[in-house]
């Protein structure tokens, strides 16, 4: 079918529109099918794990702050005592995707694993391990890729973002397969669902056609790959302290590493407006009910039931509140964050057990891929 350019504002508007109804669309049958999904794991996970083999991960590009945590690190520790089949990557080779150079990698990985212990995530039942240490994994990468099409790739959005803000920069060549390595990560293992966002959505979609096209074109219809499933997450986006997208590389966040004092220190410079008044309106005031959200999600409280409690108290008086609950709910979290991290050994080796047991699953996979088109020499 060929596409229609629109050659006037009315029809780009019109156009416009129809694209944000069908987004609108797909996001509500996504949450429909996501409910379905959860609602399986609760009545049948603990009796077959591998039926809901999960895989998600983090790039160890710095520290996990407590968007990370009410987002994706407490949801990970909820589906693993289900009995949900882990996996968590430490995406270590992603952050060449788009950077110059590798930072505080080794520092950032270990940070990923103090959390990930520190919030209840065990290696006895959730396999931690990193990109870097799976060979296989990463040899995936050569047949998905030529199961997409250049134009695809451009149309993810994580690379039209990144080839937007470039200015004219060259970019590495790694930056466009980013779809495909993060297809590897969720395929090696077979994994059956993916905790994303609304806006990693497309990322997934993707995942999902490639393993489509390799069942179809390498696989004569035979299901190597299953079609891995979107669990959404209820947490909505939560703004940084300067009232944009929360986001390590900005530093507007409060990392879980922070001490109370730090925390409170980073709440206090958090944007506010100038009303006494504090009431939940995301749409006139932003910056309020962001925090009042974090405060709601940390004491399991609505966001109303929270600003009815601040009243005319103020920014100063609902910065109060939210420092108290982020402070509290974490207490215990940086408590066994700084007893793991006496443990170096103890990390090291977590990571070592999880490679190996990765590296297993991967090389099985590997053979195959490798079997079904034709290249077990």
């Amino acid at each position: 079918m060929t596409a229609t350019i629109p050659t006037t504002t009315t029809e780009a508007a019109t156009t416009a529109a129809t694209v944000e109804i069908d987004d609108t669309r797909t996001y509500a049958a996504a949450r429909e099918r996501s409910s379905v999904l959860d609602a399986l794991i609760d009545e049948h996970a603990a009796e077959d794990p591998a039926r809901f083999r999960m895989l998600t991960g983090d790039r160890p590009t710095g520290p996990l702050h407590i968007g990370h945590y009410l987002a994706s690190l407490r949801n990970r520790v909820r589906l693993q005592d289900k009995g949900v089949e882990t996996f968590v990557v430490i995406a270590d080779y992603q952050v060449i995707t788009d950077r110059d150079s590798v930072g505080e990698m080794g520092a950032n990985v270990q940070g990923l694993v103090l959390d990930y212990l520190a919030a209840g995530l065990d290696p006895a039942r959730t396999t931690i391990f990193t990109h870097s240490a799976v060979p296989a994994l990463n040899q995936l990468m050569l047949p998905f890729l030529s199961l997409v099409t250049d134009a695809e790739l451009r149309r993810n959005p994580t690379v039209k973002d990144e080839l937007a803000l470039s200015a004219g920069r060259p970019l590495s060549g790694l930056l466009p397969t980013y779809p495909v390595h993060q297809a590897a990560d969720i395929l090696f293992c077979h994994s059956r669902i993916v905790p994303v966002g609304r806006d990693q959505l497309p990322h997934l979609e993707q995942t999902r056609a490639i393993a489509r096209r390799f069942n179809s074109r390498y696989a004569a219809g035979h299901s190597v790959f299953p079609e891995p499933e979107a669990l959404l997450s209820d947490v909505p986006l939560l703004l940084g302290t300067d009232g944009t997208k929360m986001s390590k590389s900005k530093g507007n966040v409060v990392n879980l590493g922070d001490t109370a004092d730090e925390t409170a220190a980073r709440i206090r410079a958090a944007r506010t407006d100038s009303e006494r008044r504090i009431t939940y309106d995301p749409g006139a005031r932003p910056a309020v009910a962001n925090l009042l959200t974090i405060a709601g999600l940390f004491l399991d409280e609505s966001c109303e039931s929270v600003a009815e409690r601040v009243g005319d108290g103020g920014a100063r008086a609902l910065k109060d509140v939210v420092t108290e609950a982020v402070n509290e709910s974490l207490a215990g979290h940086r408590g066994r964050r700084a007893d793991l991290a006496r443990d170096p050994a103890y990390l090291t080796s977590v990571l070592h057990e999880g490679n190996a047991r990765a590296n297993e699953v991967a090389e099985r996979t590997l053979a195959t891929v490798r079997a079904v088109m034709g290249m077990s020499y």
